[in-house]
């Protein structure tokens, strides 16, 4: 393997370092704006050049879940510190949170390792977490919520019914449909 195929892993872990770095920054200065933009920018550039210089790996794989968890984790304890969310969102997010940690549970069980997958309800989860900030200057807040709520329900229970239902793990699986 050439040195170019450690590139996707190398911007992985600036998503890594710019999620940390991200509790250090005034939410919604431009800091941290930058830092968010980065860390979007490179959580769709290493997968792209991971498949594009056959560099996938499932070190690789793993890396960019960890990543893509530890950078929604940070952001959600920003905006939950941060927003004074409206009191029905609370519930709902301890829910979505129960749902993917269940799901955690049921695939390290089944599977003996970290089952986060890469389904379009998750990617479609990521992409409006990524644009909370921005949709969150332009729309009532409890619009956003309930929108990325929705979103964040329907992929954390489809990820728990993957890792519940499959019978081998297949991180990469686009749906549940596509069993």
């Amino acid at each position: 393997m050439s040195s170019i195929s450690f590139i996707p892993n190398f911007i992985t872990l600036i998503r890594l370092f710019g999620a940390v770095s991200l509790l250090f920054a005034e939410p919604f200065s431009p800091l941290f704006y930058t830092l968010y933009i980065v860390c979007g920018l490179s959580d769709v550039l290493d997968g792209y050049l991971a498949r594009r210089l056959g560099a996938t790996s499932n070190f690789g794989q793993a890396l960019d879940s960890v990543s893509d968890f530890l950078f929604i984790g940070i952001l959600l304890f920003i905006y939950i510190t941060y927003i004074a969310l409206p009191g029905w969102s609370i519930p709902w997010i301890i829910l979505i949170a129960a749902a993917r940690f269940l799901s955690i549970i049921v695939g390290f069980r089944k599977y003996g390792k970290l089952t986060f997958l890469h389904t379009y309800s998750n990617k479609a989860t990521g992409f409006a977490l990524f644009l909370f900030p921005f949709l969150y200057s332009m729309f009532p807040l409890s619009i956003t919520i309930l929108l990325l709520c929705s979103v964040a329900s329907i992929s954390a229970l489809e990820e728990l019914l993957i890792n519940a239902t499959s019978k081998v793990l297949h991180r990469d699986i686009k749906s549940i449909f596509h069993h």
